[in-house]
Order: structure tokens, then C-alpha cells, then sequence
């Protein structure tokens, strides 16, 4: 059994090494210059921890976030009342 503690840069050269070490003995801990900075833990532990799901990603994706009314209105109003320039796309150059 390992430590659960890996130096970052050891973390990057043995990243698959580290997720198998969350795989089979659960959470690790990422340190730089001794200090603790992240944890890496299985998908399923998070999602359990977290309250995310696939469902709620397959969400957004299908129906995407809405926009506030409020912002809405004041995107709008910013926009310039000036009429958009006419392009000729036959005109030589």
C-alpha cells in the first residue's frame, strides 16, 4: 500500500499510476512545496459528494443555460440604432 500523498510533479509523471491509486484505494492527495493543494478521487465519489450526475450535464447540453431577462433587456438597449453597413461581395478588388 502507498502513501496518499504525491508531490505535484510526481503527480504529472505518474498520472496513471495516481489514477489507479485512486481506483483501488481511494482518494489521493496532490501536495506543492509540502503544502496540500488538491485531491484526486474517483468520478463516482465525486459525483456522490458533489450531487452532480451525467443527467444534469446532458441537461445543459441539450437545452443550454438561459439568459436573464434582465441582462436581456440591457443587452438591447445597448445595441446601436445605426443600420449595418451594405457590403458588395461583387465588386472587384
Amino acid at each position: 500500500m502507498r502513501d496518499r500523498r504525491w508531490q505535484l510533479q510526481e503527480a504529472k509523471q505518474r498520472f496513471s499510476e495516481l489514477i489507479r491509486f485512486v481506483e483501488s484505494e481511494g482518494p489521493q492527495i496532490v501536495t506543492r512545496h509540502g503544502e496540500e493543494i488538491a485531491v484526486v478521487v474517483d468520478i463516482a465519489d465525486w459525483r456522490r459528494v458533489s450531487g452532480a450526475s451525467d443527467t444534469d450535464f446532458k441537461f445543459f447540453l441539450r437545452f443550454g443555460s438561459t439568459v436573464d431577462e434582465e441582462l436581456k433587456a440591457e443587452l438591447e438597449t445597448e445595441r446601436s440604432g445605426v443600420p449595418a453597413r451594405v457590403v458588395d461581395f461583387e465588386a472587384d478588388t
